[in-house]
C-alpha cells in the first residue's frame, strides 16, 4: 500500500476494541491532537507497514504511539465529546442517557410531539375552526400551508451553519419553538369570548320559509387568522432543525450499518404522531368548546352547531414539548465514542470531475459567504439531485392520499366521513410506520452500502408501482341519487334536485342532509324527499309523509309496520370491495415508505461528510417547492378529484362550495393516473441515480471535523464494490 497524503478532515483514532477494517495496521494512523501547530496540506504519512505473522510487533514511529493510546480528557473536550450536564454540572444519572439510543428516545418524544401537532391536531381541528371563526376553507387551507412555507424558508439556512454548530442545543431550540407554536394556535380560544349557538335549521319540507337572502358580512373573528398562520410559522421553525440536524447527528453518532435503522425508528414516530393526534383530538372534540368556563350546552354532538374543545390538545402539547428542553440543552456537542466511530468509516461519497470541495479550512462554513459555494457543490453531485427528485415525486402521492384516501373510501364505498377517516388512518398510519422501520432494518441487517441501498429502495418503489393499480379493480358504481343519476319517480330532470314533488318545499341547496329511502335511492335531504313528518327519537333519525319517495308495492307492508319512509344517512353500498381494497392498499403503504428509509440514507452517503444537513435541507425544501411536492402534491390531488364531480353545494348567493357528489368510477381512474405516473418518475430517477453512482477510490475516510484539534486517520484498502456491503 503506497503512502498516500493526510486526510484534512480529522476524526478520531479508533480504540483497541474498536473493530479494524482487515488490513490496518498502527502505523496507518497519524494524531495531531495540538491546535497551536499549523496544519499542512502536504505533509507525507510514514510508509504503512505491512501486518507481521510474528508475534513481535515492529518498531512504532512516535506518531503510530501516540494513536494506540486512548485521548485524553483534554483532547476529548476539544472534539465537543463529553458527558452530560450544563458547564461545570454533571450529574452522574444524567450519563445513562449519554448514548446514541439515550438521544434516539428523546428525538423519537420530539418527533411524536410534533407529528401530534402538525399533521394530528391541525389537521382535525381545522373543520372546527372554520366554524368558530367564520373562515373560508382557502383561508383554511392558507393556515395549513404556512408550515411549509416556514419550512422552506428555514431549511437551507439551518441546515447550513449547524453543521458545524452545537446539534443537540439546535433541537433544544426545535422543542421550544415545537411548543410556542402550539401555544399561539390555541390562544383565539381565550380571547375570543363565549361561543354562541345559532338557531338550527329545520331540515323537513316547509310551505313557508324564512327567506335568508343572499348577504355576506365579513365577521371581526376572521382577523384570528394571523394568530393561527403565526402559530404555524413556528412550528415550521420548530420543525426544520428536528429533521435535518437531528437525523445527521443521529448518523454521526452510530456506526454507518446501524444508522439506517435508528432513522428509520426516528421518522416512523414521525408517522404514528398523527395517529396519535387524531385519537386524542378526536375525544377531546366530545367535550364542549367553552368546558374550560364551566358551560353546560343544551345541544349534544349530533347537532350540527356543537363545536368541540379543539384547543386543549395544543396546550397538552406545549406543555410536553418544553419538557424537553432540559434532556436536549444537558446533550454534548457529541456523545462520546463518536469520533472513534467517524474513523472506522469508509467514505460513499459520489464521485464526479465536477463535484469536488475544496473548502477543507475549519472555518468554511461558518460564514454566509460560503453558502453559495456549499449550494452549488450539492447541486453539482448529479446522484444527489437524482434522489431528491424520486423522493419528490414519491411525497407528491403520499401527502396526496394522506389528505384524500378518507374521501376516497367515503365516497367509493358509501360509508360516513368519521368511519372512512378511521379506516384511512388505520391503513396509512401503521403501513407507513411499518414500511419506515423495516426499510431501515433491512438496510442495516444486510449492511448495505451506498449504490445497494439505493437498489433496495428501487425495488420498494417497483412493487409499489405494480400494486398501484389497486384503484382499477376496488372501484364502486355510484349508488343511485335522485335528481343527478335518478329521477324523481320519472319526474324532474336530471342534474336539477328541484322536481314537482318537492317545488313547493322552499328547500336550501346549502343544507347537505343525506337521506336514504325505502326505495334504495338516496336524497339530497328531507326537504327534498319531500318528507313532512320525523322522529328523532331513534337512532338514526326517520322521517315519514315523503312524498318524492316511490312507495313500493312489495316493500310497502313493511314500511307501514315500521312507520317510516327514509332514515338519515347515507344508503349502504351494494359494493363488496372494500375488505380487498385496504388489504392491498395496506401493503402498498407498507412497500411506498419502504423506500423512503434508504433514500435518506443514499442521501447522506451520496454526499460530501461535511454537507449532510445542508443535503437534507435542501431535500425537505423541494420536497415541498417543486412541482413533485406536499406543497402542490395535496393541491393536483385535489384538482384532480373535483374534476370528477357531477353535484356542486350552491348557496343563495350563486356561489359554488363544495362538491356532494362524486362520478366513482372517473375517480378511481384519475387517482390511478396520478399514483402510476409518479411512481414511473421516482423509478427513473433512482435507476438513473444507480446508473450514476461513483464510489470514492478505496480508503477514503470520512471526514469529521473539530474546532480546536485535528486528529487525521488514513483507512486501509476497502473495495466496496465487490461485496456490497460496509463494516
Amino acid at each position: 500500500m503506497k503512502g498516500s497524503k493526510g486526510v484534512e478532515n480529522p476524526a478520531f483514532v479508533p480504540s483497541p476494541d474498536t473493530p479494524r477494517r482487515s488490513s490496518a495496521s498502527p502505523s496507518q494512523v497519524d494524531v495531531s491532537a495540538s491546535s497551536s501547530v499549523p496544519r499542512r496540506e502536504d505533509s507525507q504519512l510514514p510508509e504503512p507497514q505491512e501486518p507481521q505473522k510474528s508475534p513481535e510487533p515492529p518498531p512504532l514511529s512516535a506518531a503510530a504511539q501516540v494513536s494506540q493510546e486512548q485521548p485524553g480528557p483534554q483532547l476529548l473536550s476539544e472534539l465537543g465529546e463529553g458527558p452530560c450536564g450544563w458547564g461545570s454540572f454533571h450529574p452522574r444519572c444524567l450519563q445513562r442517557c449519554n448514548t446514541p439510543r439515550g438521544f434516539l428516545l428523546h428525538y423519537c418524544l420530539l418527533a411524536l410531539t410534533q407529528g401530534i401537532v402538525v399533521n394530528g391536531l391541525v389537521n382535525i381541528s381545522i373543520s372546527t375552526i372554520e366554524k368558530r371563526y367564520e373562515m373560508k376553507s382557502s383561508l383554511t387551507g392558507l393556515i395549513s400551508s404556512s408550515y411549509d412555507i416556514a419550512f422552506c424558508v428555514l431549511s437551507l439556512f439551518v441546515s447550513f451553519f449547524g453543521e458545524r454548530g452545537h446539534k443537540p442545543r439546535w433541537l433544544a431550540f426545535a422543542s421550544f419553538m415545537i411548543g410556542l407554536g402550539a401555544l399561539v394556535f390555541s390562544l383565539p380560544q381565550f380571547f375570543s369570548g363565549e361561543y354562541q349557538l345559532g338557531s338550527i335549521i329545520e331540515d323537513s319540507c316547509l310551505r313557508t320559509r324564512n327567506s335568508t337572502g343572499c348577504t355576506s358580512s365579513a365577521s371581526s373573528l376572521s382577523n384570528y387568522l394571523y394568530v393561527f398562520i403565526l402559530g404555524q410559522l413556528l412550528l415550521g421553525t420548530g420543525g426544520t432543525p428536528l429533521y435535518t440536524l437531528g437525523t445527521a447527528f443521529i448518523d454521526d453518532s452510530v456506526p454507518t450499518h446501524k444508522s439506517s435503522l435508528y432513522i428509520g425508528i426516528g421518522y416512523s414516530m414521525s408517522i404514528l404522531g398523527p395517529a396519535i393526534g387524531y385519537v386524542l383530538g378526536g375525544q377531546l372534540l366530545t367535550l364542549y368548546i367553552d368546558v374550560a368556563m364551566g358551560h353546560s350546552p343544551d345541544v349534544s354532538e349530533d347537532d350540527p352547531r356543537w363545536l368541540g374543545a379543539w384547543w386543549i390538545g395544543f396546550l397538552l402539547s406545549w406543555i410536553f414539548a418544553w419538557s424537553l428542553i432540559i434532556p436536549f440543552s444537558c446533550f454534548p456537542k457529541h456523545i462520546p465514542g463518536t469520533a472513534k466511530i467517524q474513523a472506522g468509516k469508509i467514505s460513499q461519497a459520489h464521485q464526479n470531475k465536477s463535484v469536488s470541495l475544496h473548502h477543507t479550512d475549519e472555518k468554511f462554513g461558518k460564514s454566509i459567504k460560503d453558502f453559495p459555494a456549499a449550494l452549488k457543490n450539492l447541486m453539482k453531485n448529479t446522484v444527489f439531485v437524482c434522489l431528491v427528485l424520486s423522493s419528490s415525486s414519491e411525497a407528491l402521492v403520499t401527502t396526496g392520499f394522506a389528505t384524500f384516501l378518507p374521501k376516497f373510501i367515503e365516497n367509493q364505498f358509501g360509508l360516513t366521513s368519521s368511519f372512512a377517516a378511521t379506516l384511512g388512518g388505520a391503513v396509512l398510519i401503521p403501513g407507513a410506520a411499518l414500511g419506515q422501520i423495516l426499510g431501515g432494518f433491512f438496510v442495516s441487517k444486510f449492511k448495505l452500502a451506498c449504490k445497494n441501498t439505493m437498489k433496495f429502495a428501487l425495488f420498494s418503489s417497483g412493487v409499489a408501482f405494480l400494486l398501484s393499480f389497486v384503484f382499477i379493480y376496488a372501484y364502486c358504481e355510484n349508488e343511485p341519487f335522485a335528481g343527478v343519476s335518478e329521477s324523481y319517480n320519472g319526474t324532474g330532470e336530471l342534474g336539477s334536485l328541484t322536481a314537482p314533488c318537492n317545488a313547493n318545499c322552499s328547500c336550501l341547496r346549502s343544507y347537505y342532509y343525506p337521506l336514504c329511502g325505502e326505495d334504495g335511492v338516496q336524497y339530497f335531504s328531507p326537504c327534498f324527499a319531500g318528507c313532512l313528518n320525523s322522529v328523532s327519537e331513534k337512532k338514526p333519525k326517520m322521517y315519514y309523509n315523503c312524498s318524492c319517495i316511490e312507495k313500493r308495492t312489495e316493500v310497502a307492508s313493511a314500511a307501514e309496520t315500521l312507520g317510516f319512509e327514509a332514515k338519515a344517512g347515507k344508503c349502504a353500498a351494494r359494493c363488496a370491495n372494500l375488505p380487498a381494497f385496504l388489504g392491498i392498499f395496506l401493503v402498498t403503504v407498507v412497500f411506498t415508505f419502504m423506500a423512503g428509509t434508504p433514500t435518506t440514507v443514499s442521501i447522506l452517503r451520496c454526499v460530501d461528510h461535511r454537507q449532510r444537513s445542508l443535503a437534507l435541507g435542501i431535500q425537505f425544501m423541494l420536497l415541498r417547492l417543486i412541482l413533485l411536492g406536499t406543497i402542490p402534491g395535496p393541491i393536483i390531488f385535489g384538482l384532480t378529484i373535483d374534476s370528477t364531480c357531477t353535484l356542486w353545494d350552491v348557496n343563495e348567493c350563486g356561489i359554488k362550495g363544495a362538491c356532494w357528489i362524486y362520478d366513482n368510477i372517473k375517480m378511481a381512474h384519475m387517482l390511478v393516473a396520478i399514483s402510476v405516473t409518479c411512481k414511473i418518475i421516482t423509478i427513473f430517477f433512482n435507476g438513473f441515480a444507480i446508473f450514476l453512482y461513483k464510489p470514492p477510490p478505496p480508503g477514503t475516510d470520512v471526514s469529521f471535523e473539530c474546532q480546536n484539534a485535528a486528529v487525521t486517520t488514513v483507512s486501509a484498502r476497502s473495495d466496496l464494490s465487490k461485496g456490497g456491503k460496509e463494516r
